[in-house]
């Protein structure tokens, strides 16, 4: 016996519990010995806790920071340049020209138009490529975003070895139903979807993946074929995705250029996007083009600000 409180804890124990009226301390608690005296936490500077914070960094290595500004600036620097050098005081002028209104007239009605085929077709595909398993569906999802990466130029002679006029699908339109779609505006439209469609296909299969089956199986369950649920239940949940799939398709359909040359040509008022006159016009008439790179600029700003809360928000 060293300290005059063991023997209350042997009685204690002897005795079933501590006796009546006696209180025991037989030293801090556990949070009193994390917390202090006060039983809160430790406080750092500016009130807050001295830990569980996040370490900060402390300066970037100078083998890094130089590469990366090295990049932003070749990033930055031609955007300022066509900014610096635009003609500023004849860009209305250029702008309400007859031939630059006419290419962005096209340009937007075709953008357009390829959008909605790429809805009518790109959606379906999406959810076959989300909900259902099938044999090759990973050989299918490569078929699908392989345009992603194909040069614009192939996808133009692809198209037209298909759908020319000798192409293999392309000469029994021509002999059957007397339709040509190389060289004229729908075969604009053809080439802009051709490349476009894999963007809106990867957003809305992604928005797919994320949402939760179960809506469409109660929905099922409740009486509802698969397409009223697609239709009732699912687009609206995919609705999100849906849009930045189309603002993405739309975009990228407005700046086609290698597919739209080669499968529609260059014709004035029929053919001839914003792409194609910004080419044209940089051998004759450079401030037009400039200005019509202006158009195609500040339209991809747009694009980006749209899609902000979506692709460009930090967790």
């Amino acid at each position: 016996m060293t300290s005059g409180d063991e023997p209350d804890a042997a009685a204690d124990t002897l005795e079933g519990g501590p006796r009546r009226g006696h209180v025991r301390k037989t030293g801090p608690s556990r949070h009193e010995g994390r917390r202090g005296e006060t039983g809160s936490r430790p406080r750092g500077p500016r009130g807050r806790t001295s830990y569980g914070r996040r370490p900060r960094g402390r300066g970037v290595p100078l083998p890094l920071l130089l590469p990366a500004l090295l990049g932003l600036a070749f990033l930055i620097l031609p955007l300022l340049a066509l900014l610096v050098r635009a003609p500023w005081s004849t860009l209305p002028d250029q702008l309400t020209s007859a031939e630059v209104w006419q290419a962005l007239r096209l340009s937007l009605v075709c953008a357009t138009s390829a959008t909605l085929v790429c809805l009518v077709l790109g959606v379906p595909l999406a959810w076959l490529l989300a909900r259902t398993d099938f044999p090759g569906r990973g050989l299918v999802r490569a078929l699908v975003t392989l345009p992603l990466v194909l040069p614009p130029v192939v996808g133009g002679v692809a198209l037209l070895l298909a759908l020319g006029r000798n192409g293999i699908v392309g000469q029994w339109l021509d002999s059957w139903f007397g339709i040509t779609l190389p060289f004229t505006t729908t075969g604009v439209v053809v080439a802009e979807t051709f490349v476009a469609l894999p963007f809106l296909v990867i957003s809305v299969e992604g928005t797919l993946r994320a949402a939760d089956p179960r809506y469409e199986e109660a929905a099922t369950t409740l009486g509802a074929s698969r397409f009223t649920a697609f239709r009732r239940v699912t687009l609206p949940l995919i609705a999100p995705g849906i849009a930045a799939g189309a603002v993405l398709a739309w975009a990228r359909a407005l700046g086609e250029f290698g597919a739209t040359i080669t499968f529609a040509g260059n014709f004035p008022g029929r053919t001839q996007t914003m792409p194609l006159a910004v080419y044209l016009a940089l051998q004759n008439n450079p401030e037009a083009a400039i200005a019509l790179s202006l158009v195609l600029l500040a339209v991809s700003i747009a694009v980006l600000a749209g899609l902000r809360d979506r692709w460009m928000t930090t967790s």
